[in-house]
């Protein structure tokens, strides 16, 4: 397969409308999208990233009017979030419309929707025919890809087209929040903090493992996700880790003596920006061991905190 590079959202839509797999910029990270209407599309993103059939996909729409095509009934505490934070990166989990197909949500009756801020991404997607289902661009358990350049090193030669766009400005995957049952649950911590949620639908709750594990209802919840190649090893403030030979670390703190590359943040922001793409820097140059400075449970943190657990195996 020859992978199509442009930077043209109508190219890349044709190509999509057409039943191609298509890599798409995003807010969060690049998306890997094909449309709800081919379903050879969707096994090919699938094959693509390795990824297991029972792990769902997120539904990507232009528009909230979309909402209607994908899901049978949004609840009032769907709507708050909806109205503050759509479109943006959030992803809400709610009843799906049959003409979703279960490939794509791994047999479940329920669906993640997403509605990106991103320019290109919701001209790209507004030129769909259908929503597009998308996971993230990159080979399955590496880290999301925050560029076009990453989406290419993974999947060139296995998708259709990548939709070139620039780095993606928040750097982790959204926030998914579980609608579909009577108390909502934050499934996955993401750039809208659980603060930020409680301020609008004061009664979400974070979902506990076993609430996580039962038929996971989103991605990332049930399958090692985000580890490069290296060991991850997690320190906390005020530590100084005991580095290693080709080590490196990142985190808020100056570079631990010994280590050979180091990315001091200033922010979370900063932080959550640079982790993914600091991953993949160390697997480029051969890095065995990354010390990773864990944040504080609180704000972007928890989001921060969540993905280096799982990159070190702490599920």
């Amino acid at each position: 397969m020859q992978t199509t590079l442009t930077t043209s959202a109508a190219e890349a839509a044709a190509i999509l409308n057409a039943g191609g797999v298509v890599a798409f910029p995003t807010e969060t990270v690049y998306g890997l999208g094909a449309s709800i209407c081919h379903t050879e599309a969707i096994k090919q993103i699938f094959r693509a990233k390795g990824r297991p059939g029972d792990n769902p996909l997120i539904v990507h729409i232009a528009t909230v009017e979309q909402l209607a095509d994908v899901v049978t009934e949004i609840t009032p505490d769907a709507a708050r979030l909806i109205e503050r934070f759509f479109p943006g990166p959030l992803t809400l989990v709610l009843r799906k419309h049959p003409r979703v197909p279960e490939m794509v949500t791994a047999g479940l009756q329920t669906v993640g929707i997403r509605c990106p801020s991103h320019a290109v991404a919701r001209e790209f997607l507004r030129l769909a025919k259908c929503a597009v289902a998308a996971p993230s661009a990159n080979l399955s358990g590496l880290p999301s890809a925050t560029n076009w350049e990453a989406v290419y090193h993974d999947l060139n030669g296995k998708i259709d087209a990548v939709l070139r766009g620039t780095p993606s400005a928040i750097g982790l995957e959204s926030t998914i929040v579980d609608c579909s049952c009577p108390t909502p649950l934050l499934l996955r911590a993401g750039a809208i903090t659980l603060e930020q949620l409680q301020e609008v639908v004061p009664n979400i709750t974070v979902a506990t493992k076993a609430e996580q594990a039962s038929a996971p209802k989103s991605p990332g919840l049930k399958y090692p996700h985000y580890a490069p190649k290296a060991t991850i090893i997690l320190y906390h403030a005020g530590e100084i880790p005991a580095t290693t030979a080709s080590s490196a670390s990142i985190g808020f703190a100056e570079a631990p003596t010994g280590v050979t590359l180091h990315k001091q943040c200033a922010t979370l922001d900063e932080y959550g920006h640079e982790l993914f793409s600091f991953f993949r820097r160390c697997d480029a140059e051969g890095i065995a061991t990354i010390f990773c400075e864990l944040p504080s449970n609180e704000g972007l943190g928890r989001a921060i905190r969540d993905r280096l657990m799982r990159a070190a195996g702490h599920d």
